[in-house]
């Protein structure tokens, strides 16, 4: 049995860059014990676009370049990196279809029983991904640790949170 720690999207960009915030930043050391204590596999994402961010549909609906390839925004946090014992998965959309393949190539080698969350943004990446997970793994408890994520705004992270538990993910740590 498998229990597998996915870091959201603990970039520059989002915890003290063009997208940060105060609560991004608060929760880098939690985020640092968090990984410390783990027992098991540890996997980072890392939110990537390319230098025609703006032409994108993403970048009409948000028109703030953010984790372009490359640049120190896009680079996982310095407290954080050394954590990353295989490369990130790069995704250039808010929910990972690569994250879902290494989850379920992952679980044909040994059934993962757990998949925890966190990092940022609560709202948009966390609970992409989290869904996405529960799509791909429907059997694997998905579970998110509150104190570990961030969202847009405080309101909007606890919208997510709620909006997770009606989709039967775990929410720990409030």
């Amino acid at each position: 049995m498998q229990n597998i720690l996915v870091v959201v999207d603990m970039q520059n960009d989002f915890i003290d860059g063009a997208l940060g915030t105060k609560e991004a930043v608060a929760i880098v050391p939690k985020v640092k014990e968090k990984i410390e204590n783990f027992q098991g596999r540890v996997l980072f994402t890392r939110d990537t676009h390319g230098k025609n961010y703006m032409d994108t549909q993403e970048g009409r609906k948000l028109p703030v370049p953010h984790c372009i390839r490359d640049t120190d925004g896009w680079q996982i946090s310095p407290e954080l990196a050394p954590f990353c014992q295989e490369a990130p998965i790069d995704k250039v959309t808010f929910g990972s279809s690569g994250l879902g393949a290494v989850l379920q190539e992952a679980d044909r080698k040994d059934t993962v029983e757990r998949i925890t969350f966190i990092g940022l943004c609560t709202d948009i990446c966390v609970i992409s991904n989290a869904l996405l997970a529960k799509a791909f793994l429907p059997e694997a408890e998905i579970v998110v640790d509150a104190s570990c994520c961030a969202g847009v705004t405080p309101e909007s992270h606890k919208n997510a949170l709620e909006a997770m538990k009606v989709c039967q993910i775990q929410v720990e740590n409030e």
